[in-house]
């Protein structure tokens, strides 16, 4: 718990300095849940108890920017995996279009700080997963277009081209398509997201990007030993690149005796024939069941700030940030339980020693920065680099063979 008045003078900061959260799984709730059927999930009103977001709790919670993750699943693969990025890209502008006093279309850091301006929370987009270009740059230039301003490399499983935390190794980290992708992003202005990589991969984004790259969701790997975190080396190298690394929520990620419970609760999941990710409320009832035999280990908002301390010192103070990944979780820690919760973590941060100017950094500036220098590595490469029509069959050869 925080001191008397420092939730105050972070909510103050807030007024201020706005989060930029980095993933929010909304958009795909949404199709789980209705459909994309908006009249069932009002966001204009409070959706507890169905979802971790909706206006109201956005606002309390001091959020001036959300990335909406365009995420679609593993399981759908080439042009399913296309069709269904496009049908959450949809459903954001349909979002835009009915929220209009609350939500401001951001393709840009510029938009970013036009939305701050006027009081609006300005969405933008990230796409989870590169199989959702179905091994092509064509695909990958047409989502910036429609507005994703970052890709995730992968999601849980390997793509053809990039190895996943949580998959089997299948190319050593990037393949050469994999490096081209990395590539043509940096081109084109489209934000390399190393969440969710295996560490082989961040490696070598890292060696391959000359524009910053971002963890929309990630956490540290010497907090909580677990592949889908940053290993100390890899911060390091974040700090050189210029990036930023956007801290999670999900307890699974960030609290080690989180870890053992949640495979046990996802095996629980597998045995009821229901996938270990599903949100909807006939899989929470299998989650509440399991948990009432079995209590949760629980995280609290100072398991969060453990996180960044940590990240804070190795990559330093301006390559941090905050990616809850609300809605894409079953389970998240306490006073954070949904996207009203960030003062909580600020007022935790404070109390230990966080700065006014730390915070400000943390919240809204890095964020910031990190798009607005990758707008301006692409406005470089695109003045002398023309679009790459390289195919994975040709840089990746016999490789390419799954």
């Amino acid at each position: 718990m925080s001191i008397p008045g420092t939730l105050e003078r972070a909510r103050l900061l807030l007024a201020d300095h706005p989060v930029v959260d980095g993933h929010n799984d909304l958009p795909w709730a949404l199709r789980e849940q209705v459909g994309y059927d908006l009249d069932a999930r009002d966001i204009a009103s409070d959706q507890t108890g169905t979802l971790h977001t909706d206006i109201p709790r956005l606002r309390a919670g001091g959020v001036g920017a959300q990335f909406w993750s365009v995420y679609v699943a593993p399981s759908l693969a080439g042009d399913d995996a296309v069709s269904a990025t496009l049908e959450q890209i949809d459903v954001v502008a349909e979002m835009l279009a009915r929220y209009p006093a609350d939500l401001r279309r951001a393709l840009t850091a510029d938009d970013m700080e036009k939305a701050r301006a006027e009081g609006r929370i300005a969405s933008l987009m990230g796409a989870e997963g590169g199989h959702s270009i179905n091994n092509s740059l064509g695909t990958l230039r047409a989502l910036h277009t429609l507005g994703v301003r970052y890709m995730t490399l992968t999601h849980n499983d390997n793509t053809d081209w990039a190895d996943s935390a949580t998959d089997s190794p299948r190319v050593g980290g990037l393949s050469e398509f994999g490096r081209e992708v990395v590539r043509e992003m940096n081109r084109i202005g489209m934000l390399v997201d190393l969440s969710h990589v295996a560490a082989t991969t961040m490696r070598d984004a890292l060696a391959t990007s000359v524009a910053p790259v971002i963890f929309s969701h990630s956490s540290a790997r010497a907090v909580c030993d677990h592949p889908r975190n940053i290993p100390d080396d890899v911060l390091r190298m974040l700090a050189a690149n210029g990036g930023v690394a956007m801290a999670t929520f999900v307890p699974k990620f960030v609290l080690p005796a989180a870890v053992e419970w949640t495979l046990a609760a996802d095996r629980n999941m597998r045995e009821h024939g229901l996938h270990h990710l599903d949100t909807t409320p006939a899989a929470m009832r299998i989650h509440a069941d399991f948990e009432a035999v079995n209590p949760r280990p629980m995280a609290t908002v100072a398991t969060i700030a453990d996180h960044l301390d940590h990240m804070r010192e190795i990559a330093g103070i301006d390559h941090v940030g905050i990616g809850g990944d609300y809605d894409g979780t079953a389970f998240l820690p306490l006073e954070l339980e949904d996207v009203s919760g960030y003062p909580h973590l600020i007022a935790e941060l404070l109390t230990r020693g966080w700065s006014d100017t730390d915070v400000a950094k943390l919240t809204w500036q890095n964020a910031v920065r990190v798009l607005r220098d990758a707008e301006t590595v692409a406005g470089e490469l695109g003045a002398r680099v023309g679009p790459s029509h390289a195919t994975i069959d040709a840089l990746d050869g016999q490789r390419h063979s799954y």
